[in-house]
């Protein structure tokens, strides 16, 4: 039970993710906390686009055999996670269900409730051309691409185990960075914003085109971040065509966010690492995002 008040007209807003593939990293890694304040980060944002600050949230594991000191980790992460946001985690359900998964495969999802005032729901409607585009950093895969980072990479023990020069640290240790959360670095700028894409799977290309309006183009310079080296790896290689990547990964940024031209100051100013990364335009035929540089144009709502 979760009571509600203080609200004049509350709007709840919901949503529903998992970690995916991620979970073989861990197990493999056998660290198992930052797979759950991955999951709360990655529903708490999802949210966040809209408005809104988080509620409550409720967690769901399913495991082959029931490890008891596994689930532990995992709540641990999560509670974590909940208490950074001010999200309570207020239940749950744990399975064990031997017939569907093999001893130590697990899975693990969540659906998290927040709230926003009707009159600050943020849904990119008044989203027009001149507007600015800003770039949150990621700091490597979050919880998107990681079939294809386990292809080409491997996600064996030894694999992942292996230190990496470039990466200052194990491959492993890089796939299992744990997914931002930007509640907190931008609560206190919502008021000046238009719209939010969290950069999750189908990158910008796929996830942008959500919040636009029909008559414009969102253009990037992807000159204009860094990307992490993780990404880099991946790339070179799985020989990965760099459009492929830019459609599967987030490659570097995690959250984007559309102003006016006479806000960027303001949320520049008050957002930690926020920068601009590119602007609106009048719709380019098609093409609802263009990333110079990197030679990619996404086309249509996706």
């Amino acid at each position: 039970m979760f009571e509600l008040k203080g609200y004049r007209q509350p709007v709840l807003v919901s949503s529903i993710d998992g970690v995916g593939t991620k979970l073989k990293i861990a197990d493999a890694m056998d660290r198992h906390d930052t797979v759950g304040q991955d999951l709360v980060n990655h529903c708490v944002n999802d949210i966040l686009t809209c408005g809104a600050e988080p509620l409550f949230l409720l967690d769901y594991i399913a495991m082959g055999k029931l490890s008891p000191d596994k689930v532990e980790s995992v709540v641990k992460g999560m509670s974590s996670a909940c208490k950074e946001s001010n999200c309570a985690l207020i239940g749950g359900e744990t399975a064990e269900m031997p017939g569907l998964y093999a001893i130590g495969d697990y899975d693990l999802a969540a659906c998290i409730i927040g709230v926003v005032e009707k009159e600050n729901i943020i849904d990119g409607t008044s989203i027009s051309a001149g507007d600015i585009a800003i770039g949150l950093a990621s700091n490597g895969l979050h919880t998107n691409g990681y079939s294809l980072a386990r292809k080409v990479l491997g996600d064996t023990p030894e694999a992942i185990r292996k230190f990496h020069p470039e990466l200052g640290k194990t491959v492993g240790e890089a796939l299992l960075e744990t997914h931002i959360c930007y509640l907190n670095r931008l609560k206190y700028s919502l008021a000046l914003i238009k719209g939010m894409a969290h950069v999750t799977g189908g990158g910008l290309p796929g996830n942008v085109p959500r919040i636009l309006p029909d008559s414009v183009t969102a253009r990037f310079d992807s000159s204009k971040w860094d990307v992490p080296y993780i990404f880099k790896l991946i790339q070179e290689k799985g020989e990965v065509d760099v459009k492929e990547m830019y459609h599967v990964f987030n490659m570097g940024i995690g959250m984007v966010v559309f102003c006016s031209p006479e806000n960027v100051s303001k949320i520049i100013e008050q957002v930690p690492g926020a920068k601009v990364i590119g602007d609106v335009i009048k719709q380019a035929g098609n093409s609802r995002v263009i990333i110079e540089q990197a030679g990619v144009i996404s086309g249509g709502n996706t």
